[in-house]
């Protein structure tokens, strides 16, 4: 695993670790907020054995650098120029939180070149909208001042570590590193970090208004899929998973229990299943091309 940085067309650089052989499937593992690409440090050497693993710090994330103007869409449109610069093919893209938007932007941009998606406590239908969702819906239909300081009150310390404890086990949150949660929070107070966090709580509400092109997309591509979900999510409802598993009628499911950041918990479970299912699709795939 090595850590690279790559400047895309519009001058920014975009910061990204990657292991793995070039010729094996491509591999783009996309983080959710405040996380950056280190949550995926302890999979990536493994899922190398099956892939040529991507995992970049979005714009405005960890070492990347901040857009001009920051939109989901601008995230994808910078990831999906980061994968051309480095000449990669099919990939499988694993989807979670806040890198959903960004994962299905680089998909549907590109549905060819899906070998499958993992999803990983990602949310892309209403059904995943729980109570707790009623302040950042207020601040859509109404950003006044009040709606924003309402929505965006969890941008502290101890937001950023409820993120990684809230529904664990204590058992297992106990073995979670506070270094994980403040390095989160270290990065997220560079200079325009909180920006970025701000606009895309606002622009959340334009990825939430494209839910039925994304179920027409999953509709229509099927795509093979694998899920791996922490039960006691604060932010995406339970419910959210037989909305995925309707859309994708063949996709193999796994319920963990714990909460939003499985692989903090659950890494040694998760990759032996992702290493299964890139096997047994790429090799489905191959079989059919030859």
């Amino acid at each position: 695993m090595t850590h690279q940085r790559l400047r895309l067309s519009g001058g920014m650089e975009v910061s990204f670790l990657i292991a793995g052989e070039p010729s094996k499937p491509a591999l783009l593992l996309l983080h959710g907020t405040p996380n950056t690409a280190r949550m995926f440090e302890g999979v990536i050497s493994p899922l190398a054995q099956a892939a040529y693993v991507i995992a970049p710090d979005l714009p405005g994330f960890g070492e990347s650098d901040v857009l001009s103007n920051v939109s989901f869409a601008a995230l994808g449109v910078a990831i999906a120029e980061l994968l051309d610069k480095l000449s990669i093919g099919p990939r499988y893209v694993y989807l979670h939180d806040w890198g959903a938007p960004v994962g299905f932007h680089v998909a549907m941009q590109a549905p060819e070149q899906v070998l499958g998606l993992i999803v990983q406590n990602a949310n892309a239908h209403r059904t995943g909208h729980g109570p707790g969702w009623a302040a950042t819906k207020a601040f859509w239909a109404d950003p006044s001042p009040e709606n924003e300081k309402a929505t965006t009150a969890h941008l502290t310390l101890e937001g950023t570590r409820e993120t990684y404890v809230t529904g664990v086990p204590p058992e297992l949150a106990a073995q979670i590193p506070a270094e994980h949660w403040e390095e989160d929070w270290r990065a997220m107070n560079l200079p325009g970090r909180m920006d970025v966090q701000r606009a895309l709580i606002k622009d959340y509400a334009n990825y939430v208004a494209q839910f039925d092109a994304i179920a027409e997309y999953l509709a229509c591509r099927q795509p093979p899929a694998l899920m791996l979900w922490g039960r006691h999510d604060p932010y995406f409802d339970i419910a959210e998973v037989l909305s995925w598993m309707q859309d994708l009628p063949k996709m193999e499911a796994h319920i963990f229990d714990t909460g939003h950041l499985l692989l903090e918990t659950h890494a040694a479970a998760a990759v032996p299943l992702m290493l299964d299912f890139i096997g047994a699709t790429h090799r489905e795939s191959e079989s059919k091309h030859a």
